[in-house]
Parts: structure tokens; C-alpha cells; sequence
């Protein structure tokens, strides 16, 4: 396997006498290497974009978005897709993350899990993949085995693929319709992509699915009124959020919040004049869009 030719792979030359320096010396370094991250994502912007556009169509029809990957690439989809139930409200099945070698592999090294394409095939099966869902291949050289394979097979059964990878000109990108190639740079240390890899990884991560979130009426303003409260600091973070947009005290938020369990029904009917079964039947008729349930709700009110 020649691996010279993989961007991620490239020693450093900004690094080459890292091992001399002190402490503080190596953590700048690294903090200046980490630089060129975010203009690398600058450059795939619309690519992103455009895989946005699919993903929120995709949820809209019932379908799913599925990270895939081997690794810290794997361990990173994994990360964003389990944050989005408590985040955003959204079913467990919605956002899946898939890494190869299962549950194990994300707290113990199982590099050979990389290599095995038959089981990626076997995964996506297990998940039962089709046409309706968007896969996305994470991958650092855009050339991991167990990703490439999965994205063969999501292509096969139609569905649409993206790839976030960090190395042009990869069998990644020459396999996925939306190919998002953040060049962040060869590593502080050679090939640990851990480091400028995986931080554009996450960035990108966090783009895709919070862009889809918004668009698909997650989020008000800039608040995330599908919150699950959850635990103590969430249900707080609930009652803010109520009160933020109603103008009510925290005691009449958290009336709100227990008499309608969650608060984007809570904000509805203070806001209007809906009561009861109404709120949640009017945020079922916009699939839970609140700025569509209260346009709705006031233009109601207008004409009565």
C-alpha cells in the first residue's frame, strides 16, 4: 500500500523539529496548524450545502441520514448523530451512526475493523438501508476499505451518499455524489488524524446536521425549542427557552412546561389562544414547525 500520495499522510514541514521544542512552544504549534482549518471548510461550503438540501428532503419523505466510518471517523459520526435525540428531539432512528467493528470499537482500538468490506455491507443490512436514506462515508485518505464499501452498496440500492474525507482526488470522492474534501493539511504529528482531520470532521459534522435541524423547523430563531428536558439543566434550559419567546415569568414557563410536556407546545399556546388537545394537533399538521403552527394560529384568531 503506497500511502505517499494521501494528503494526511504528508510529513509536516512546519513540524519537523516538534520533538525539540517545549511545552509551550508544541502547543502553539499545533494551535497554528489548527488555523488552517476552518478555510479549508470555507472552500466546500457549497458542497455542503447542497448535501443539506438532500438530507432535509430526505427526513421530510421519512428517511434517514447514516454516518459511516472506521476510527476517530467513526467514533465522530457516532458522536454527532447521538447528540441530535436530546438536541433537536429527534427519534433515535433518524440520525444513526454506524463505526466499524460495532459498539467495541468506540472506546478500543480495532484497526483491523478498516479493512473488512464484507461487514460494512452486512452493518447497512442490519440497519436495513434503502433508496429513502443518505449515507455519508467519513474518512481522513478517503480510501478506508469499510467505508469505501459501504458507499458502493448505498449506491447500488440508489440512495444518496456524501463523503467527508480530508485527502483529494480519493476513491471516497470518486464514489459518493456529494463530496465534501476539507484539505486540512498534512498533521502536526505525521498521520495522526486524530488532530486537523478530525477537528474539520466535526466541524462539517456539525454543519450538516444542524443546517438540516433548522430547516426542518428545529430551531426558533436560534433556539432549540425541541430540547428534551431530560435532566435538571435541560429542563431549565426548556423553561428559558419558553420564557425567552413568551415574555412569561419562570413560574408560568414551568406551568406551561408541565401541563404541555415540551416546549415548543408550551410557546404555541401561550402565544395564541389554543388550549389542550389543539396545540399538539396543530404541530402535528406542520410537522412541528412552530413558526408554521402559530402563522396558522394567528391568522385563525385574525378572521375570528
Amino acid at each position: 500500500m503506497n500511502l505517499n500520495h494521501i494528503l494526511t499522510e504528508k510529513r509536516n514541514p512546519q513540524t519537523l523539529n516538534i520533538d525539540e521544542l517545549s511545552s509551550l512552544e508544541i502547543v502553539k504549534k499545533i494551535n497554528e496548524e489548527d488555523h488552517q482549518v476552518p478555510q479549508a471548510i470555507n472552500k466546500v461550503l457549497p458542497v455542503i450545502a447542497l448535501l443539506v438540501d438532500e438530507i432535509v428532503s430526505a427526513f421530510k419523505q421519512g428517511g434517514r441520514l447514516i454516518y459511516i466510518g472506521a476510527g476517530t471517523s467513526g467514533r465522530l459520526g457516532v458522536l454527532d448523530a447521538s447528540e441530535c435525540v436530546p438536541t433537536f428531539g429527534t427519534p433515535a432512528e433518524q440520525v444513526i451512526g454506524i463505526i466499524a467493528g460495532g459498539d467495541k470499537a468506540l472506546r478500543h482500538a480495532l484497526e483491523g475493523a478498516e479493512d473488512n468490506k464484507k461487514q460494512a455491507i452486512e452493518d447497512l443490512k442490519a440497519i436495513n438501508l434503502s433508496n429513502k436514506d443518505i449515507l455519508v462515508g467519513i474518512a481522513a485518505s478517503g480510501r478506508t476499505p469499510y467505508t469505501l464499501s459501504a458507499l458502493a452498496y448505498a449506491n447500488s440500492l440508489g440512495a444518496v451518499t456524501g463523503c467527508v474525507v480530508n485527502s483529494p482526488q480519493s476513491p471516497m470522492e470518486q464514489e459518493a455524489k456529494y463530496a465534501i474534501v476539507a484539505e486540512s493539511g498534512p498533521e502536526v504529528v505525521t498521520g495522526s488524524t486524530r488532530m486537523k482531520a478530525g477537528t474539520a470532521q466535526k466541524l462539517v459534522l456539525n454543519m450538516l446536521t444542524t443546517a438540516s435541524m433548522i430547516q426542518i423547523g428545529k430551531v426558533y430563531s436560534n433556539l432549540m425549542v425541541d430540547v428534551q428536558p431530560t435532566n435538571d439543566k435541560l429542563v431549565q434550559r426548556a423553561k428559558n427557552i419558553i420564557a425567552e419567546l413568551t415574555g412569561v415569568s419562570s413560574e408560568e414557563a414551568a406551568e406551561s412546561l408541565q401541563t404541555y410536556k415540551t416546549p415548543k407546545a408550551a410557546i404555541l399556546a401561550l402565544l395564541t389562544s389554543i388550549e389542550g388537545d389543539e396545540v399538539h394537533r396543530l404541530l402535528d399538521k406542520h410537522d412541528g414547525h412552530l413558526k408554521k403552527a402559530i402563522g396558522e394560529a394567528v391568522e385563525q384568531q385574525t378572521k375570528d
